[in-house]
């Protein structure tokens, strides 16, 4: 017990937990199942995208690209079911989700092989990602009309009081789970974080760890394209536009070190979660959405600062140790 209340997940948990029920005293209704259920399936795709910046960032890097993978890969979703409706649309999530493996590999390709450090790669695939758009869809719109019932409706399906989109999270935040804590993959990933030059003498290959972490916030990057046009029900180069910085906001939030190496599944989860709550009480009290930016932005400088204390902390209790030791 004493150690669950001295993790970060905890605490963000509680918080999480607080700002429902004080936006339920003043909306009774905020906290019943089925609107609790409303903001976890509003906030499902963030959680997603969450995880995949998560295991990004604790490589020491990031990945600004991740929006605009997603809008561009919606885009492509929705003109191949405006032009062939009748491909089934478990198919068309496989292929989104390729193309997103290729936009990821793009990025990890540029930063494996050329060295180019993950913040100009990822800025400048952001803005080309957005210009394929414009060029593929001529400027256009792709709206409901032009998609088909089951693109738009298949998110919808409720499947044990849940739509079908909540279970993908689940599913999905299961997997990256044991991905991040039962693979030598995900222990890699965390390794290099921690220490990347003795991870080289640990045999680890800190360049093809960093590729394979773009390739899984590529993949779901891309899926996410699919679950983003379906459920909004538009394509268009303005899709997800900015959202790249609430990716970012919700793995800080949710205790991600920007220096790598920290971080949980449960941390990304609780910092989406975090920014969902906000973004659905603010308009219940009566406060302008506007306030969410200042919270958010509150929140992420809060979030670095518990961060970086709870890392000079470590640093010093291994230094007692090496000096007890000595």
């Amino acid at each position: 017990m004493k150690a669950l209340l001295r993790t970060r997940e905890f605490w963000l948990g509680m918080i999480v937990l607080g700002m429902i029920v004080g936006t339920a005293i003043r909306a009774p209704g905020f906290a019943s199942p089925g609107h609790l259920a409303d903001i976890f399936n509003d906030t499902a795709i963030l959680m997603i995208l969450a995880l995949g910046q998560m295991a990004v960032i604790l490589t020491r890097s990031i990945d600004l690209s991740m929006a605009s993978n997603l809008a561009l890969t919606g885009m492509i979703a929705a003109l191949i079911n405006a032009a062939m409706p009748g491909i089934p649309i478990p198919l068309l999530m496989v292929f989104c989700v390729l193309c997103g493996l290729v936009l990821g590999a793009v990025n990890g390709i540029l930063i494996w092989r050329l060295g180019i450090p993950a913040i100009v790669v990822t800025l400048g695939t952001l803005t080309i990602y957005r210009g394929i758009i414009f060029l593929i869809a001529g400027g256009q719109w792709v709206n409901a009309d032009a998609m088909s019932p089951a693109f738009v409706q298949y998110t919808r399906i409720e499947f044990l009081g849940l739509p079908l989109l909540s279970w993908y999270v689940i599913v999905i935040a299961a997997a990256f789970f044991v991905v991040m804590t039962r693979t030598s993959l995900g222990r890699a990933i965390y390794a290099i974080g921690v220490n990347p030059t003795a991870s080289v003498y640990a045999g680890i290959d800190v360049g093809r760890t960093t590729f394979h972490a773009f390739l899984l916030s590529g993949a779901l990057s891309g899926f996410c394209g699919y679950l983003w046009v379906s459920r909004y029900v538009i394509g268009s180069v303005e899709v997800a536009k900015g959202y790249e910085l609430t990716i970012v906001a919700a793995c800080v939030i949710g205790g991600i070190s920007i220096a790598g190496g920290v971080g949980t599944v449960a941390g990304a989860l609780l910092g989406a979660a975090f920014l969902g709550v906000i973004n659905m009480a603010l308009p219940v009290i009566n406060i302008s959405p506007f306030w969410q930016m200042a919270i958010s932005g509150a929140a992420i400088i809060l979030a670095v600062a518990l961060n970086a204390r709870g890392e000079k902390r470590g640093n010093r209790l291994i230094l007692r140790q090496t000096e007890a030791a000595s």
